[in-house]
């Protein structure tokens, strides 16, 4: 339930021993990158400016498509924070939608700090992959004005050479190399600043866009995606997007322990495995991925994110983004019912948030509430519109990260995949479904 040990030993914690990783941050020069990207523009002095982006939400409310609500446990400062970003990038039909669970002394600051330049540095590298792109298939369309093209094929000739261009592969793979991109230059960039101490403290970070009906997401920690669908029955059911990475997962165990981390529970809290340092028993993280928490990031702890893909399709309603104050004492299934069951969109984030603290003081009466985060993405065109779909708890795919009959391992456009996926432990198709026309 705690992410991390910061009982006021954060001062000890800051000198770490022999054996930990005491190498002192670089101060930041006063370089720039000299890009002329229109999502770079962005500082502790623009902030205000940030926040007034028309379609950009990170406070509790609601928009025809997205209910957001997060409310303060009784830990200290929230240390959660959340955003949806609707025209994402300008592009239409566009959403950036993210939850960020802050850990540590200084986790609110950073979780709040990775809400706003991340999907920034996302952006900026989707804009110049698109640029690039569009420039190209100007080019090309000059000598195939006269040749047939579907939504998502466009014919290509190259060197006397025809072949079949499919921009929804292209698209795909733009989007999964550029969150990596985004994931790996916002992590630089933590261990560069100089106002806040990224040392001990850090943050998850599970975040999705969605551009059309193609949906990606990536994930880092023990925050979590889950889509609300109808099954065969018509019922709805939950189907869990990403995997709580935890240090006793076996993949990143493996990770760690070859790093020399530990993992190992506290007595008081048997269920929790906790990542420590080789040598001293600090800071204790219950995640396995983070951004920031540079103490430990030469002993197993990344902040490669797990990206998957999924395709959607009319039997997709929903999907529920939230912190593990949430997740700690509902289950998907729970999760699913109270979102189908609010009476409004609007309604839905709070409902969530409500039930869970309601959860929290019966089922763990002599603990703290923990912070919670919500972000809810309705994902049809109706507004103010709630499945009217029957409930069901499907046990094949209620915790699971495969879907009978239509899970797959591969990537879109797979052949050849982008070195910048180099690293990256998982990518899923999570449901690869393309709609045959009659």
């Amino acid at each position: 339930m705690g992410s991390c040990l910061s009982s006021g030993e954060t001062r000890r914690r800051r000198s770490i021993p022999p054996g930990g990783s005491n190498r002192r941050r670089r101060k930041s020069s006063s370089k720039r990158r000299s890009c002329s990207s229109s999502f770079d523009n962005t500082g502790g002095e623009d902030e205000p400016l940030l926040h007034r982006i028309p379609g950009r939400m990170f406070l509790n409310g609601s928009t025809d498509h997205a209910s957001l609500f997060s409310q303060q446990g009784k830990k200290g400062p929230n240390q959660d924070a959340m955003i949806v970003w609707e025209n994402f990038g300008s592009m239409a039909d566009t959403v950036f939608c993210g939850v960020f669970d802050g850990h540590g002394p200084y986790g609110h600051v950073i979780a709040k700090r990775v809400r706003d330049l991340l999907p920034l540095k996302l952006g900026s590298h989707l804009e110049s992959s698109y640029v690039s792109c569009e420039e190209v298939l100007k080019e090309i369309s000059l000598n195939t004005a006269d040749r047939k093209t579907s939504e998502s094929l466009v014919h290509i000739s190259a060197n006397g050479e025809s072949r079949v261009y499919n921009k929804d592969q292209d698209m795909v793979q733009t989007l999964l190399t550029s969150i990596v991109k985004a994931y790996r230059f916002m992590d630089k960039e933590l261990k560069m600043q100089v106002d806040v101490d990224c040392f001990c403290s850090g943050t998850t970070a599970v975040t999705m866009v969605k551009q059309g009906q193609h949906l990606v997401v990536g994930n880092i920690g023990d925050s979590r995606a889950v889509l609300g669908t109808r099954n065969k029955e018509n019922k709805l059911v939950p189907f869990q997007l990403t995997e709580d990475l935890k240090p006793d997962v076996p993949a990143e165990a493996a990770r760690i322990k070859r790093c020399r981390g530990r993992i190992f529970a506290l007595r008081d809290e048997p269920g929790v495995a906790r990542l420590w340092l080789p040598n001293h028993n600090s800071p204790g993280l219950a995640m396995a991925r983070a951004f920031g928490d540079f103490c430990l990031k030469d002993f197993g702890l990344i902040s490669v994110p797990d990206v998957s893909y999924r395709r959607l399709t009319e039997k997709d309603e929903f999907v529920v983004l939230a912190t593990d104050g949430i997740w700690d004492v509902l289950t998907n299934e729970e999760v699913v019912e109270i979102v189908a069951k609010a009476p409004t969109r609007c309604t839905a984030g709070r409902a969530l948030v409500e039930a869970a603290v309601r959860n929290w003081r019966w089922k763990f009466p002599t603990s703290k509430v923990d912070d919670c985060a919500v972000v809810c993405l309705f994902l049809d065109s109706k507004p103010d519109k709630l499945s009217t779909a029957s409930f069901s708890v499907d046990k094949h795919i209620s915790n699971g990260l495969s879907e009978p009959d239509t899970a797959s391992t591969s990537t879109p456009g797979s052949g050849t995949e982008s070195p910048e996926l180099n690293g990256v432990d998982r990518i899923v198709n999570l449901h690869m479904h393309v709609p045959t026309k009659e």
